[in-house]
């Protein structure tokens, strides 16, 4: 699919300004709309939007086909007659400038609890659970299983259940009935909210990126409920997991720890599984950014086990199979690949085959010991130019960390003095011949190392950062929209 020439901003929900703790789709969300707008921006790229676990990761979902209860707006539940006023009184001294998830899940969980109370099932309701029923009856027994054992893991759930007996599917559906018709009720919410603020970016000519990341996590309702799709032993135990071999974010690797595909099975059935999570994403976004298609071509593998990657071994992935299933089913689609890493020739080819535009990381261009096919001059049309990402520091941080060599290359190819270093990567990523520019809004705010989203191996203190509207000055919003039209976006 062609895309024309844009640009955007990077920004997760959860960032969004907001009295209860985190950004979420209520006005802020409008708001920050209206800025792109305002600015001359024609797309919002956000992270995946499922229900995050352990380490608040949003690329670590107890189901990648469910959305992220803590993004459910509580004012548009009290306009809607669910909440009081009242009950939105905060007790809870939220930060401004992160997250602080424990206590938003806390404060937050209980007024859904209530909210669910004063709820009445209506016609829009049951159609919505038919609707979704493909996953959502899984992902709600699920969530209501962890409640009942105490948050555990599903592997650590009795043995009847976590296999799946038919007797213990039946007797915790029956059991747990309440409990699974509050979590129908909480993607109910989501979808329907989610979809308001879809609808008014599109009318406002805004498209959302949106992201699929390769792998869903271990403690899953995927994983869970579609066993066969994983590499899994007899007692539903992972053989090996995911990961990258040592690169440039760590030296050992990165242990993702996410079950891997069992494609000989997907590939018997037509990749159905697959087909019906780019479907689900395509239903909530624009343009569906895949989150490291080289392991579609060939992935690494780590025993079960290990402490870290790098006993991994490469595999080979299933290739083009995969994405011919999905156009011939759903069509073609607009979607941006996630190249980055270890890139062989099978993984261009992949890509090139299906002429999925490639990300090019500005901040990787820099290194003045060796070439970089990340240096602006270097991209082409069918390239989408970042100046970072979630999982880089940001353009100011980077720099005032760079050896003395690379950030005199830096200002050499920039003609700047330094000054303003996340405003002159901006300008060279708007100027740049890739037909989608993006930056995470932390740069446009020429913010530090503080203001980072995520640090890859790091364990905790990720998925933090949010930004307060006065950070976005006049001046801010008139570079933004100046440059924007410079150059053509």
């Amino acid at each position: 699919m062609k895309f024309e020439r844009s640009s955007g901003i990077l920004l997760h929900p959860t960032s969004l300004p907001g009295n209860y703790g985190i950004g979420d789709l209520g006005e802020p969300a409008y708001r920050f709309v209206d800025f792109l707008v305002e600015t001359k921006q024609k797309l919002w790229q956000v992270l995946p939007l499922g229900p995050t676990g352990y380490g608040d990761s949003p690329y670590q979902c107890f189901s990648t086909f469910a959305g992220n209860p803590l993004l459910i707006s509580l004012d548009k539940l009290c306009e809607e007659g669910l909440l009081s006023k009242q009950d939105l009184t905060l007790q809870i001294p939220f930060d401004d400038n992160k997250v602080d998830y424990g206590n938003v899940i806390t404060f937050k969980n209980a007024l859904y609890r209530k909210a669910f109370d004063a709820f009445v099932e209506n016609r829009e309701f049951k159609t919505f659970c038919t609707k979704h029923a493909v996953w959502l009856n899984d992902y709600a027994l699920f969530m209501s299983l962890k409640n009942r054992f105490d948050g555990h893991p599903w592997s650590e759930w009795e043995k009847d259940i976590k296999l799946r007996k038919p007797a213990a599917m039946e007797k915790y559906t029956h059991e747990l009935e309440r409990e699974i018709k509050f979590y129908k009720f909480l993607q109910y919410y989501f979808f329907k909210q989610w979809h308001e603020l879809k609808a008014y970016a599109n009318k406002n000519k805004i498209k959302i990126i949106g992201d699929i990341p390769i792998y869903v996590a271990f403690d899953s309702s995927d994983a869970w409920s579609a066993p066969s799709a994983f590499y899994f032993d007899k007692n539903m135990n992972p053989i090996k997991v995911a990961g990258v071999p040592p690169d440039y974010f760590s030296k050992t690797g990165q242990l993702w720890g996410n079950p891997l595909y069992n494609w000989k099975a997907l590939k018997e059935d037509g990749f159905k599984w697959w087909i019906e999570r780019v479907k689900a994403t395509e239903e909530l976004v624009d343009i569906i950014r895949i989150d490291h298609v080289r392991g579609f071509a060939g992935y690494w593998a780590v025993p079960y086990g290990d402490k870290t990657a790098a006993g991994g071994k490469w595999e080979k992935g299933p290739g083009e199979g995969v994405f011919v299933a999905i156009k011939k089913t759903l069509g073609d689609l607009p979607i941006l690949a996630e190249d980055l890493g270890f890139i062989t020739p099978d993984v261009h080819a992949l890509r090139d085959k299906f002429g999925f535009p490639s990300m090019k990381i500005i901040q990787f261009g820099f290194d003045s010991k060796e070439g970089s096919p990340y240096i602006p001059h270097l991209f082409d049309r069918n390239n989408v130019a970042y100046t970072g990402t979630h999982d880089n520091d940001t353009i100011v941080g980077w720099f005032q960390k760079a050896n003395p060599q690379d950030r005199q290359f830096v200002l050499d190819y920039t003609n700047s003095d330094g000054h303003d270093i996340a405003w002159d990567f901006i300008r060279i990523t708007w100027a740049s011949v890739a037909v989608i520019a993006l930056i995470p809004l932390q740069d446009a705010l020429s913010l530090g190392s503080e203001a980072r989203m995520n640090t890859p191996s790091v364990a905790s203190g990720n998925w933090q950062w949010r930004f307060r509207w006065e950070q976005i000055t006049p001046e801010i919003k008139q570079r933004l929209k100046k440059l924007t039209e410079v150059y053509k976006r």
